[in-house]
């Protein structure tokens, strides 16, 4: 079977605040590299990936096109666009660029892997695992199981129950989708989002997304517990001692 065309989209227009620097978490050096270059390699590198949407702070554009993508020279880029307030909207200005055509080949018919920029250990073994599973499943989302004992609270702070371990994935990104179905996805969250507030469900990942408003199971696929998010200090720490 003849490959299908997939598009990276890769977030980068977080403030990055818990990590209690004026720098925004994606810009901060890793090993004198911009962090968003380590994800952004990987997509160059990528036999998987064709192309990339990097998606930014509308102030940050400039500075990435000439400091990042061009520098680095990350030819896959495709287009670089301005992120919103909160992570679905981001992800939804990239959806727009998608359905509408705009870039150098389209990709309506073919695979989007929606990568948060902060993960900077993403590797070519992680992609062609969630290749293979959304050929065969249309939804898929990196994670691993947990290694710890999980307790679910009540309000008052107590522990309510214990789910089974065995069953429990701690989520992780590329989280990829056929292009179609997670454009109609994510244009009935637009629609719908005030009533899903009212009702108390807030959607945290693209997942949540396809499961609440596809009615699609989404496949979990195996990632790595090194494929952490950097979200704090102590997170650019760990990611330093994995780096060879």
């Amino acid at each position: 079977m003849e490959k299908k065309r997939c598009t990276a989209i890769v977030l980068a227009a977080g403030s990055g605040s818990r990590m209690k620097s004026g720098v925004a978490k994606q810009y901060m050096l890793l090993r004198g590299k911009p962090l968003i270059w380590y994800a952004l390699r990987a997509v160059e590198d990528s036999a998987v990936i064709d192309d990339c949407i990097l998606v930014t702070g509308a102030e940050d554009i400039t500075c990435v096109q000439e400091e990042i993508v061009e520098r680095y020279a990350f030819g896959k880029v495709d287009r670089i666009v301005a992120g919103g307030r909160e992570r679905y909207d981001s992800v939804y200005q990239a959806l727009k660029v998608i359905k509408a055509g705009d870039m150098r080949m389209p990709n309506r018919d073919g695979y989007l892997f929606i990568h948060d920029g902060a993960r900077p250990f993403l590797t070519e073994e992680i992609l062609r695992r969630d290749y293979e599973a959304v050929e065969r499943f249309r939804a898929c989302v990196t994670g691993m199981p947990v290694k710890d004992t999980i307790k679910i609270a009540d309000k008052e702070g107590y522990a309510a129950r214990t789910p089974d371990r065995s069953l429990v994935w701690q989520i992780q990104t590329p989280q990829v989708f056929e292009s179609a179905l997670i454009i109609e996805a994510y244009e009935k969250l637009m629609q719908e989002k005030d009533r899903l507030a009212a009702a108390g469900i807030r959607i945290t990942d693209d997942a949540m997304v396809v499961e609440t408003l596809m009615d699609l199971p989404v496949r979990l696929v195996q990632g790595s517990y090194e494929n952490i998010k950097i979200t704090t200090p102590e997170d650019l720490a760990v990611a330093e001692a994995f780096l060879p």
